[in-house]
């Protein structure tokens, strides 16, 4: 690219740029405003990461949040989290007992048992405090993973109401308490249809709406259990189907209130309006699908410093999946990636909206247009490569804005 075009592509970049004050919650909304403006209209509001060890990703989501709620009408978190253990923090939040440490745990997942997500877990509860309930906000998992509540609530509906029914319950459905995704590959998705045989049993003996909700999550965790990593059809692999499923989880949010607004907290790869890889479709393309332009996908990138991540032990590759959860650490990736053009441009923390492109000169248009390397990383990474990975993105297809996060540190567990 000539040098001309790079001149021109980061003078946009910086005139464009709307610099953020502050990640912490409380701290007013006058540098949000911009954010505001491009959410107008928008029903759902895509929260992203590039990682899920960032403290700074999950302290501006509480900000955001925040600001979601108090200033234009959001009502309810939904987490890249266990739909089976959310409703115990659901009702933490509007009031319930127990402690916030503890419902947070329950969700299953290291990646959220941290100091950063119980401070947002208590902001939520403090905010309803004294609130009707119609004024209230709520949290909801959007997750099928993690099934133990949901084992529980339908066991303990069978040892009162069909005793005799229990044992072949837990001989069919007891495996999955701990059955990771893709774990036990069955063409014939054996456990789906035992599970749909025991929606309608239960229907049958008079069951009522919890323990059917519970009884269809059973469903879709032996689906993502049976489905394969790798399939000739990508929609067919289990990547795609538990991004389905996170989708549907969202929409069935929305459909029950046309008036409610919801945030979705999730990696930057679940919210993604479209993938790279054909026929591999992730949250956020079912969302803008069904939700037009009212879904609005906002991805949050880092530039450098260190993020939790558990690292894959050595082994066959990619290696054993049970190795430590540490702090890695990492620089901006220089100018050929993303966050080096981004920070090249406008060095601290900022947000930028990438609807508003229209009058962008052409070398803009097209750089947008292009795929850019940017950093992506889940739960679990290499150990030795993981700084040389890079994932393409075409911006203006993916994501609909994005905010720059100059600075990365761990993010901070909870006490064992």
């Amino acid at each position: 690219m000539a040098n001309e075009s790079l001149a021109e592509i980061q003078q946009w970049l910086s005139a464009t740029a709307s610099p953020l004050t502050s990640l912490v919650a409380g701290s007013g909304s006058a540098d949000l405003a911009a954010l505001g403006k491009a959410l107008d209209g928008v029903r759902v509001v895509g929260l992203g990461e590039a990682t899920h060890g960032t403290r700074q990703f999950f302290q501006l989501k509480h900000r955001l949040f925040e600001y979601l709620v108090t200033e234009l009408g959001y009502s309810v978190l939904a987490m890249e989290a266990s739909e089976s253990a959310a409703p115990a923090v659901d009702a933490y939040v509007r009031g319930g007992v127990g402690d916030a440490a503890s419902v947070v745990a329950g969700l299953g997942f290291w990646t959220w048992r941290t100091e950063e997500v119980v401070e947002l877990v208590e902001w939520m509860r403090s905010y309803n405090s004294g609130r009707p309930a119609a004024e209230q906000v709520g949290f909801a998992g959007i997750d099928p993973q993690r099934c133990s509540a949901s084992l529980a609530v339908v066991r303990k509906f069978l040892s009162e109401s069909v005793p005799d029914r229990l044992a072949a319950f837990e001989e069919g459905f007891g495996f999955l308490e701990d059955a990771q995704p893709g774990s036990a590959p069955d063409p014939a998705r054996l456990v789906v249809r035992e599970a749909e045989q025991l929606v309608t049993f239960l229907v049958a003996k008079g069951a009522d709406e919890e323990v059917l909700r519970h009884a269809r999550i059973l469903e879709r965790v032996g689906d993502l259990v049976c489905r394969s990593k790798e399939h000739k059809d990508p929609a067919e692999t289990v990547f795609s189907v538990r991004d389905a499923y996170m989708a549907e989880a969202v929409v069935r949010l929305a459909d029950e209130d046309p008036s409610r607004r919801i945030a979705v907290w999730a990696h930057n790869g679940h919210l993604a309006a479209s993938r790279q890889t054909p026929g591999l479709r992730p949250m956020g393309q079912h969302l803008r699908e069904r939700l037009g332009p009212a879904y609005y996908a906002l991805a949050l990138l880092f530039g450098s410093g260190a993020f939790r991540a558990r690292r894959l032990r050595p082994g066959p590759w990619p290696g054993p999946m049970d190795g430590p959860v540490v702090a890695n650490s990492i620089d901006r990736g220089g100018f050929n990636a993303l966050e080096g053009q981004l920070a090249a441009a406008t060095p601290g923390d900022h947000f930028l909206n990438l609807r508003d492109t229209d009058n962008a000169p052409p070398p803009v248009k097209t750089w947008l247009s292009e795929p850019q390397m940017f950093r992506s990383y889940g739960a679990y990474i290499q150990r030795w490569t993981y700084k040389m990975q890079f994932a393409p993105t075409v911006l203006t297809h993916e994501y609909d804005g994005l905010t720059y996060i100059a600075k990365s540190t761990p993010s901070v567990p909870l006490p064992d």
